[in-house]
């Protein structure tokens, strides 16, 4: 079996090296003369989405203890597994997280884990700005998640689905 070539007679309007080199050169000044202006982060902030999903927070009661019952649904929803509770019980029977943390490293900040909490105690804060020394600082306990202050994300509105 004989292998075939088909050869394309194309113009010469479409192959021309020098008509694309141009155009790449059109396109180049236009970015040249028509500059778009740098935002200097640190000193200026460009506003975020009202929906960003940033680190967590742990929204707490009036005597400042978590709003969290420890049931459990977070880490069961969780698809990066990320969540580790631990749950306990008072004397009375009450339920509260021995242990509660969350792997910001390993997390996709999806926020299941706030649409799923029945006591509405975990959030999806609009915080972006991360940085630490060590691993160990992305692991936030439940000291840390109590401690957070910054605004929570406001999630999809089935009613305002452009969210506007």
């Amino acid at each position: 079996m004989a292998i075939t070539v088909k050869v394309l007679d194309r113009p010469v309007e479409q192959v021309s090296y020098v008509r694309a080199t141009l155009t790449g050169m059109a396109h180049t000044f236009r970015h040249l003369f028509h500059q778009k202006v740098t935002t200097q982060y640190p000193d200026q902030k460009e506003p975020i989405s009202k929906r960003w999903r940033g680190t967590h927070r742990m929204l707490t009661t009036e005597d400042g203890k978590a709003k969290c019952v420890a049931c459990g649904l977070c880490p069961t929803v969780c698809p990066s597994n990320c969540i580790k509770l631990v749950p306990g019980e008072d004397e009375n029977g009450n339920r509260y997280p021995l242990v509660f943390e969350i792997d910001e490293f390993r997390c996709i900040f999806c926020g299941y884990c706030q649409e799923v909490c029945p006591e509405e105690a975990i959030h999806v804060g609009r915080h972006y700005e991360n940085s630490e020394y060590s691993r160990e600082g992305f692991v936030y306990d439940l000291e840390r998640l109590t401690a957070q202050t910054h605004p929570v994300s406001e999630m999809w509105d089935p009613a305002d689905p452009k969210g506007e």
